[in-house]
């Protein structure tokens, strides 16, 4: 069994499964499947495929999800951002109208390699991966992924047929076409954009997805909507998906395993936030390495299901949670009832018009736009909101897959820029607790008289030595009073490699020239270790190096204690 559980880590709870919270883990389950099933089938579509697709890409990736998982509540299934960035992937190879077999073959591959992806970076702990994308990133591109599928459900809506690749000519093609709807599609939608507004008013925590969904196939029958020109899903197969190995065509290996690895980046990334945000909230934690192999579980059973990529799915996720929703088995019950739908609920669901999954998806998409979150942004930090806007307008603009790769080398971008011009601070000693600390954050602080106390926010390595010995130059070249001593605060440098390690040798010799003395607290061992390699015994170091900062402080007055006693001794001589 542990051995198991080192690969299920759901198993053993799941096996030891408390009966008392079954009802509230029940009603979880069923909430979460009311959510799912339109979703899952309204995602289908925008993904182009069958809407059975998007039920395939559910049930037995919830199963899976429910032993592999290290979240209690996060729900897997089809999402905003895995869907749009199928259609981006797969698109330069074929689309789904011109080859719907081929379409769905690709896609069924790309899952796989998504799930492989995943599997061995979770095999290599590459959950650190997740930590790359910010939340700025990550706000800008859910962002514009949202005006993405709203922008291409526009056609549904109006019941009107949209040209174009990208959101300009979809647009365009819009525009041109606005003034002449299908009239009895644009009604439904309006209807049940109203519909929408009603239960969010006044039923907020109901499954207005679902109700919309069974509103709009009730008006479909009443009223013979698929006769009077309304697009309708038609047909659905009352069966289960036939499990079986993906074709994986060699041919287009090329372009599958790059997009493979980007959406399983991207569909880990998102996951991860959700999980930790429900797991934070309840008292638990995840381990990213485990989520990581979970969903390249889930992946690989959604392509042997025939199904697309998935992700985790914020939006069924807090449902579960609002649901109290606390265990895994809220999954198991959520695809048994999803199971269920599928076997007898198919005849109904062919009603469903087409025009309802637009609504439901751009009321979707609408709640991943977060406008509040940008003005906050913008308030706290520029920088922030700048990086958050650039991937909103690249994943707008260029596409999602350019945008993602914008995203991924922004967020590189910055982590070179914050290492290789990191912050720096003087610091100044507050006398009350004897210790120093950023004179711009702490008025009281005040500088040591003919002491120079730096602090460099990053690793002293290669890429930024040479920033460090201007900026602290700088900054001796600029004090208004005459410096005896610099000492440098080796808390905040984490890592001090060669280069490092012999510019502060070269710097030291130079301050000595000049009668002022260098000198570090902490990392004494790594400097030690450098010097006695290139430079001999400690005892030629042009440094001083100190344990801790109250050390180096005793030093320096010690030292300026001698010299006046000595100039004193020198003055009565006279």
């Amino acid at each position: 069994m542990n051995r198991l559980a080192r690969w299920l880590p759901g198993l053993p709870e799941l096996l030891s499964y408390d009966r008392k919270p079954l009802k509230r883990d029940v009603i979880a389950g069923l909430s979460v499947a009311a959510v799912s099933l339109p979703v899952s089938i309204a995602y289908a579509q925008l993904a182009g495929f069958s809407p059975v697709v998007g039920l395939y890409s559910t049930i037995l990736p919830m199963v899976v999800y429910a032993f592999f998982g290290s979240s209690r509540q996060l729900i897997v299934g089809p999402d905003a951002a895995t869907c749009a960035m199928i259609v981006a992937a797969l698109t330069p190879l074929v689309t789904a109208g011109d080859d719907p077999d081929y379409y769905h073959a690709l896609a069924v591959s790309l899952t796989l390699f998504t799930g492989f992806f995943c599997l061995l970076a979770g095999r290599f702990r590459l959950g650190f991966l997740a930590d790359l994308l910010s939340r700025s990133i990550l706000m800008g591109l859910l962002n514009g992924v949202a005006v993405i599928i709203i922008v291409g459900q526009l056609g549904k809506v109006f019941g009107i047929d949209i040209e174009g690749k990208n959101v300009v000519r979809q647009l365009i093609s819009f525009f041109g076409q606005a003034h002449g709807p299908h009239w009895p599609t644009l009604q439904l939608s309006l209807g049940l954009v109203l519909l929408y507004l009603i239960l969010m008013r006044f039923w907020r925590k109901g499954p207005s997805a679902l109700i919309v969904a069974a509103a709009a196939i009730v008006v479909s029958f009443a009223f013979d909507l698929g006769g009077k020109g309304v697009a309708v899903i038609g047909a659905i197969p009352s069966a289960l998906p036939r499990l079986h190995w993906p074709a994986l065509p060699p041919e287009s290996w090329g372009t599958l395993l790059p997009a493979a690895a980007a959406l399983a980046f991207i569909s880990f990334s998102s996951a991860t936030l959700t999980g930790r945000s429900f797991a934070a909230k309840n008292g638990y934690d995840i381990d990213s390495n485990r989520e990581l192999i979970a969903l390249g579980a889930t992946n690989i059973a959604s392509a042997l299901s025939q199904g697309f990529a998935i992700s985790g799915a914020d939006s069924r996720t807090a449902v579960n949670d609002a649901a109290g929703g606390k265990t895994r088995m809220v999954q198991i019950f959520a695809a048994l009832a999803i199971l269920l739908a599928l076997l007898v609920l198919t005849s109904p669901l062919a009603y469903l018009p087409r025009a309802a999954l637009g609504v439901i998806l751009i009321v979707s998409a609408i709640g991943l736009i977060d406008l509040r979150m940008f003005t906050k942004l913008r308030e706290v930090s520029a920088s922030e909101f700048r990086v958050a806007l650039a991937t909103l307008l690249a994943v707008v603009f260029t596409g999602v897959m350019q945008g993602i790769l914008l995203a991924v080398l922004l967020a590189l971008f910055r982590f070179l820029l914050r290492t290789a011009r990191p912050a720096d601070h003087r610091l100044g000693l507050i006398e009350a607790q004897g210790d120093f600390y950023e004179i711009e954050h702490y008025p009281e602080a005040k500088e040591v008289a003919g002491l120079l106390f730096y602090r460099f926010e990053a690793s002293l390595i290669f890429f930024n030595a040479n920033y460090f010995k201007q900026r602290l130059t700088e900054r001796i070249e600029t004090s208004q009073i005459s410096i005896r001593w610099v000492v440098i605060d080796g808390r905040s440098i984490n890592n001090i490699d060669l280069t490092g390690a012999l510019m502060l040798y070269d710097l030291g010799k130079t301050l000595a020239a000049r009668g002022i003395v260098l000198a570090l607290t902490g990392r004494s061992e790594k400097i030690m270790k450098w010097m006695r390699m290139q430079r001999g015994g400690n005892e030629t170091l042009p440094i001083r190096l100190f344990q801790n900062r109250r050390l180096a402080l005793e030093a320096y007055r010690n030292e300026v204690s001698g010299i006046r006693d000595q100039e004193s001794s020198i003055g009565n001589q006279m």
